[in-house]
């Protein structure tokens, strides 16, 4: 692909900000910004697997979102319902496997329910790993790790950071290389706050329901451009 730069990450995290303010300058409500939204994640796969990427990582619901009103929530439920049937088989059939990040406690049955089917569906296909952070908090993974550390009976002189890994929601998935938030707003938001330690951040001024192709293209290419030291310096 002639306008792919070389250096391409293999792994890909995304905050999908901006919904409520796209919803806004139009005069909708704010969940017809959600349903944008969701709509526009499709292009985002089909982008990801076009340039190569080989995991992305999409933060859909965190574990503070259940402090919205509670109109909003209950529309974001139904819309992530919907969302799953109408396109889980699209991501199939383009070779995703689905993984969900984050508890399953206080998610509604069918929601569980659909979530597994997708994990079950899926599991053999390679093309893309999607990660699914839905009733996620970095925070609450790390004490979810620390509970699960403790209830197995690891002592402290047995804890290491490779051992960490293995023990959140993120197991067996290597760290991302790129952390996309759109709308320009610069927090990291309780998003992978381990996982993300020498992750380059790209922040672009466009809304998530506006963010294509092209966008991720320009968010590639100016991590192509960055010198990833891992906290060492500069050899040259």
């Amino acid at each position: 692909m002639q306008d792919l730069p070389e250096i391409v990450p293999t792994h890909i995290a995304v905050i999908m900000d901006g919904n409520g303010r796209w919803a806004r300058s139009r005069g909708l409500p704010r969940l017809a910004g959600h349903r944008a939204g969701t709509e526009n994640l499709r292009r985002v796969i089909e982008a990801c697997v076009e340039f190569g990427v080989k995991y992305l990582t999409i933060y859909a619901f965190s574990t503070e979102n259940w402090d919205r009103p509670e109109d909003e929530v209950s529309g974001l439920m139904r819309i992530f319902e919907a969302v799953f049937d109408r396109e889980l088989a699209e991501l199939h059939r383009q070779g995703a496997q689905l993984r969900h990040l984050g508890r399953m406690e206080g998610i509604s049955p069918s929601m569980q329910q659909k979530i597994r089917e997708g994990i079950e569906i899926t599991k053999d296909n390679d093309q893309l790993i999607l990660n699914v952070a839905f009733n996620y908090g970095g925070r609450d993974e790390i004490v979810y790790a620390i509970q699960t550390m403790l209830s197995d009976g690891v002592s402290p002189d047995e804890v290491t950071p490779e051992l960490v890994d293995d023990y959140l929601f993120t197991a067996g998935i290597p760290d991302p290389d790129l952390v996309i938030r759109t709308s320009g707003e610069k927090r990291i938001s309780n998003f992978l706050i381990w996982q993300s330690a020498y992750a380059e951040w790209v922040f672009p001024e466009t809304l998530w329901p506006d963010f294509g192709r092209e966008e991720l293209l320009n968010a590639i290419r100016e991590f192509s451009q960055r010198e990833r030291r891992f906290g060492l310096v500069n050899r040259n």
